[in-house]
């Protein structure tokens, strides 16, 4: 798994910084620590492995070097292209929105409710009562219906009332009794006011002044 130093070079924008950085990175030596040998290992097995350990290790720290150089190359291409870091969010949440839907476990749950879904709709139970709350919903249409109907009537019949009323009342005053009614009414009322001018005329003349002639006085 090793790679040359051209394959990882030769594409980054710092090929003359990473030289001096894998001079940085720190290497194992098998003189510098010595460890027990484990157990079920022959000590030429081990220097084997320690020297495989160190390739490994050289390895991560060269990577680790070219993948800081990518991403700043990376974020100097951003910039100048005028991206920002929220559109990169959302580009993260879209891909990751996507692999989620393609995924298998996605792909085989949707199957599932869709087939718990066909065999709760095809289900008598759910049939049944569908019709149910169907027939309960027509019979309280039908309820307030005749609810309303009711009331429209009752008005109905009110404002003819009404109007029935109001033409009556011409007709009861051009009849017979009530004209006879009113008759007696102003014959009383003539009496009381005639009775009232007597009664007025009386207090104001002197009483007698009119009928006898003034007497003469008897000579003594």
């Amino acid at each position: 798994c090793s790679l040359s130093a051209t394959d990882i070079n030769l594409n980054s924008p710092n090929k003359g910084l990473l030289s001096d950085a894998m001079t940085d990175v720190p290497v194992d030596s098998a003189a510098s620590a010595r460890t027990p040998v484990p157990e079920g290992l022959t000590p030429a097995e081990e220097e084997e492995l320690r020297s495989e350990l160190a390739k490994v290790e050289e390895e991560i720290g060269t990577l680790r070097q070219v993948l800081a150089a990518k991403e700043r190359h990376c974020g100097e291409l951003k910039r100048k292209l005028g991206l920002t870091p929220l559109d990169g969010l959302k580009q993260n949440l879209s891909k990751s929105w996507h692999d989620v839907q393609v995924s298998n476990a996605y792909v085989k749950t949707s199957e599932k409710l869709g087939e718990w879904n066909d065999k709760v709709t095809q289900s008598d139970f759910y049939k049944k009562t569908q019709e149910t709350l169907s027939q309960a919903g027509q019979k309280t249409s039908a309820a307030l219906s005749n609810v309303g109907s009711a009331i429209s009537r009752k008005l109905g019949d009110m404002s003819s009332y009404s109007i029935r009323h109001s033409i009556s009342m011409p007709a009861m005053r051009n009849s017979a009794t009530f004209k006879s009614f009113e008759d007696r009414v102003g014959t009383i009322k003539s009496r009381v006011v005639g009775s009232r001018e007597n009664s007025t005329d009386g207090l104001h003349s002197p009483s007698g002044a009119g009928d006898k002639p003034p007497q003469d006085n008897a000579p003594f």
